[in-house]
C-alpha cells in the first residue's frame, strides 16, 4: 500500500508499504486479513476465583430485662459463584482476551439477632455457544455451553459458616464459638471455542472452500488466488427447499504434515469436531485425487480418530474446466468408499445435487450411517 505524507511546503509524496497481498495502493486491503485474524479469538486462558463464605457470628443476646439471653449469632453468607452463560450474539472470545482474572465477591459475616450475612456477588461470564472450559492443569472438561441463555456454575462459592445459635445444647447453653466460612476456589481455566455447524469443509489450500461458501450462502469470505487465504473459520447458512436450511463451516486449509505443525497446523480442526457431516473438497486439477483424499483422512486421524466416524462426502471442485468426456474419466478415478459429486462454484455446476446429498446425510437415521473400512485411512 502507499502511505501519503504531507510536507511543510504543502507538497506530498507517497511511500510504498508491503501488505499481505503484495504491494497495494489500498490501505484497507493490506490490513483486512490482519484484522480478521486478530478479532477471531478461539482460545484463552484466565484465572477464575469464587468468593469465600462469611464467618458465623458468636454474638450473645444482650437486652434489658432479659438476663442470659443466650446465643443469637447469625450464619455467614455464601461466597459468590463464577457462572458461564451462553450468548448467541457472540461468535468469538475476543471480549475476554484481555481479562486475566475473574474474581467473585466474598460473603459477609453473620450478625446479631440471628441475622445472616449477605451473599457474595456472583460473576457471570458470557461466552459464545460451543465454548468448552477445561482445567488448565489436568485438561479435564469442567463445563460446556451449547444453548443460548444456558447457565453453568463453573466454580461454586464457599459456604457461609454457622452461627453459635446452632451449637447450643442442654449442657452448653452459651456456646462462644461459631464456624468460619469455607474458602473460595481459585483455578486457571482454558476456554476454547468449537464452532457449531452441520457441515464442515475440509481440504487443501486453494481447493475452493471459500468460493463454495460464498456461492451457496450469504457469507462473504476472503477469496484470492494464493494459499491460506482463509485465516479464520467462517460460517454460512445454506438455504434449502421449503424454507429449510443448514449451517456450513469453512476452516483454513490443511496440508500434508499439518499434524507436525506445517502450514497453519491442526488448531482449527476443533471447529469441525461438532459437525455432523464432513465435506472433503479436492480440485479437479489435482494430480492424484485418491492420494489427496487419503492425506486429508490421515491428518484428521492424527488430530482425533473420532473425526473418521462422521459421515463424509467428497466434492471435486473446479469442474467447469472439464468437458463431458473428461468428467466421465474423472469419475472412474474417484475413491470408491465415499460418495462423490462434481461441482463448480463459479459456474453453479452440481450445487443443487451437492445440497441434496448433504441434506440426506444430515437427516439420515443413525442405523443407516455408513461404516467406513479401516483401510480407507
Amino acid at each position: 500500500m502507499k502511505v501519503r505524507v504531507q510536507r511543510k511546503d504543502d507538497t506530498t509524496w507517497e511511500r510504498a508499504a508491503w501488505g499481505r497481498t503484495g504491494w497495494s495502493r489500498d490501505p484497507s486491503s493490506a490490513n483486512a486479513d490482519l484484522c480478521a485474524a486478530v478479532n477471531f479469538i478461539d482460545h484463552i486462558r484466565i484465572e477464575c476465583r469464587s468468593g469465600k463464605g462469611g464467618a458465623g457470628s458468636r454474638h450473645l443476646r444482650r437486652e434489658k430485662y432479659i438476663p442470659k439471653g443466650g446465643p443469637d449469632g447469625g450464619d455467614g453468607g455464601r461466597g459468590g459463584h463464577v457462572i458461564l452463560r451462553g450468548n448467541a450474539q457472540l461468535w468469538t472470545l475476543l471480549h475476554l482476551r484481555y481479562t486475566k482474572h475473574v474474581i467473585a465477591g466474598d460473603g459477609e459475616s453473620g450478625g446479631a439477632n440471628q441475622c445472616s450475612g449477605k451473599a457474595g456477588r456472583d460473576v457471570v461470564i458470557e461466552v459464545p455457544l460451543g465454548t468448552v472450559v477445561r482445567n488448565s492443569d489436568t485438561e479435564e472438561v469442567m463445563a460446556e455451553v451449547m444453548k443460548d441463555g444456558e447457565e453453568v456454575v463453573l466454580l461454586s462459592g464457599g459456604r457461609g459458616g454457622l452461627g453459635n445459635q446452632h451449637f447450643k445444647t442442654s449442657t452448653n447453653q452459651t456456646p462462644r464459638f461459631a464456624q468460619p466460612g469455607e474458602p473460595g476456589i481459585s483455578q486457571w481455566v482454558a476456554m476454547e471455542l468449537k464452532v457449531l455447524a452441520d457441515v464442515g469443509l475440509v481440504g487443501f489450500p486453494n481447493a475452493g472452500k471459500s468460493t463454495l461458501l460464498a456461492a451457496i450462502t450469504a457469507a462473504k469470505p476472503k477469496i484470492a488466488d494464493y494459499a491460506f487465504t482463509t485465516l479464520t473459520p467462517n460460517l454460512g447458512i445454506v438455504p434449502y427447499r421449503d424454507h429449510k436450511s443448514f449451517v456450513m463451516a469453512d476452516i483454513p486449509g490443511i496440508i500434508e504434515g499439518a499434524h507436525e505443525g506445517r502450514g497453519l497446523g491442526l488448531r482449527f480442526l476443533r471447529h469441525i469436531e461438532r459437525n455432523s457431516v464432513l465435506l472433503f473438497m479436492i480440485p479437479a486439477d489435482s494430480t492424484d485425487i485418491r492420494h489427496d483424499y487419503q492425506v486429508l483422512l490421515n491428518e484428521l486421524k492424527q488430530y482425533s480418530p473420532e473425526l473418521l466416524d462422521k459421515d463424509r462426502l467428497l466434492a471435486v471442485t473446479k469442474c467447469d474446466m472439464l468437458d463431458g468426456g473428461m468428467m466421465e474419466e474423472l469419475r472412474r478415478d474417484l475413491p470408491a468408499d465415499v460418495d462423490s459429486v462434481l461441482i463448480s462454484s463459479v459456474a453453479g455446476l452440481g450445487l443443487d445435487e451437492l445440497k441434496d446429498k448433504l441434506w440426506t446425510l444430515l437427516h439420515r437415521p443413525v442405523a443407516q450411517r455408513t461404516e467406513f473400512p479401516e483401510w480407507s485411512v
